[in-house]
């Protein structure tokens, strides 16, 4: 069988709910659907509850092999055994559901796009606006209903790291208070690389891998000594230094890897948009092309340039990347180093904004943006487009 599961709250942590459909092995009929509020909760312990009861459907049901798609990166790389699981609250979650799917002969874990996760999603909105179905109907007693979570168990209760740069924990502690946010969150300082010959001239530049000018390399050592000496200090420093694979981001990351003593490390989703067919080409000229082509381009963000990749598809890999690097960095300070469009991307997620944002906002060579993201999925944007550093 299939299923389909998934969780949502509003406000994060706030009003909580959950929604499962079991479907048979061709995955087009839907055999049964359950859904429930959990209380005040967040996104992932919501998400966790959709998957635990989609389990219990599909055991009622029968199912000896299943396999779960699910819209939550990391639910599903945390069930698969790929990531590790550091909040206490979600491993008890993770364990129940490790109960549930020890009953099987086999349970599959895949990740799908939003989109593609509708049906479960809409039982799961179902439950936060207060109807419930929580369990599939059975000769036997129904399982009761998941108890409701008061507080937000997103983050662990054993002490976070310390702080590692010059912002002191009292400011981010008041800052996720204010918020209403939860945990100790990865301070992402997203920089753009420096200067190549593309942008002199305001080409496309995607998979393209030009080098930096020297006035990009000069970019590159300046936001270097401005990072070094916003987030080194006696404590330490950035935890890491995480690049796109190509030229024009490593060479800027590697100014600022010597600078602050951090490791740096190439990240594959990290790198650029592919534009295809218009790659090196100017506005004007990817518009006399394919005029047609190029104005829907600009209009919607699951249009892709010939050849080339949509910007949906890229904040697919990038979102699955930022929740890669929560995991791994929980309440460290990483350096990014990528391109206009993944920071653009990271910048709209952030703020919680719509793709007009992405044609709004315009970003500077070699300029620095804070985020901080946090474990509950919650983020705060404390600064955009900084560049006073170039002089």
């Amino acid at each position: 069988m299939v299923v389909e599961a998934d969780g949502g709250s509003r406000g994060n942590p706030g009003v909580a709910g959950y929604g499962a459909a079991v479907l048979d092995e061709s995955g087009t009929q839907v055999l049964a659907e359950v859904y429930d509020g959990v209380g005040s909760a967040t996104n992932n312990v919501a998400e966790y509850r959709g998957l635990i009861a989609g389990l219990a459907a599909a055991l009622e049901l029968g199912a000896t092999e299943v396999d779960v798609r699910m819209d939550s990166k990391l639910v599903v790389e945390q069930m698969s055994g790929n990531w590790k699981i550091k909040n206490g609250a979600l491993r008890e979650l993770a364990a129940e559901a490790t109960g549930l799917a020890d009953e099987f002969d086999a349970v599959r874990y895949a990740w799908i796009p939003r989109a593609e996760n509708s049906r479960a999603d809409a039982l799961a909105n179902k439950a936060m606006d207060g109807d419930s179905q929580p369990s599939v109907p059975t000769t036997g007693p129904a399982e009761a209903p998941a108890a409701p979570v008061a507080t937000d168990p997103d983050s662990d209760p054993e002490p976070e790291s310390t702080e590692r740069s010059t912002g002191s924990t009292g400011a981010r502690a008041a800052a996720t208070a204010w918020t209403g946010q939860v945990g100790t969150p990865v301070r992402m300082v997203l920089l753009r690389h420096g200067q190549t010959e593309l942008s002199v001239h305001r080409r496309y530049s995607g998979h393209g891998d030009p080098e930096l000018t020297d006035a990009g390399q000069a970019q590159a050592v300046a936001a270097a000594r401005e990072l070094a000496a916003r987030y080194v200090s006696a404590e330490g420093r950035p935890a890491a230094i995480l690049t796109s694979p190509l030229r024009r981001a490593r060479q800027t990351a590697a100014a600022v890897a010597e600078t602050t003593g951090a490791p740096l490390e190439v990240r594959d989703a990290l790198i650029e948009t592919d534009f295809g067919g218009w790659e090196g080409l100017t506005f004007a000229e990817a518009r006399e092309r394919d005029p047609e082509l190029h104005g829907r381009w600009l209009g919607s963000s699951q249009v892709a340039p010939p050849g080339g990749e949509s910007f949906a598809a890229v904040g697919e890999r990038v979102a699955a990347e930022r929740a890669r690097i929560v995991e791994e960095f929980a309440g460290e300070t990483v350096v990014v180093v990528s391109h206009v469009t993944p920071i653009k991307l990271m910048l709209r997620d952030a703020l919680d904004a719509g793709d007009g944002v992405l044609y709004r906002m315009h970003l500077d060579l070699a300029c620095t943006n804070v985020v901080e993201f946090y474990p509950d999925g919650g983020a705060s944007v404390r600064l955009v487009n900084d560049t006073s550093y170039l002089g």
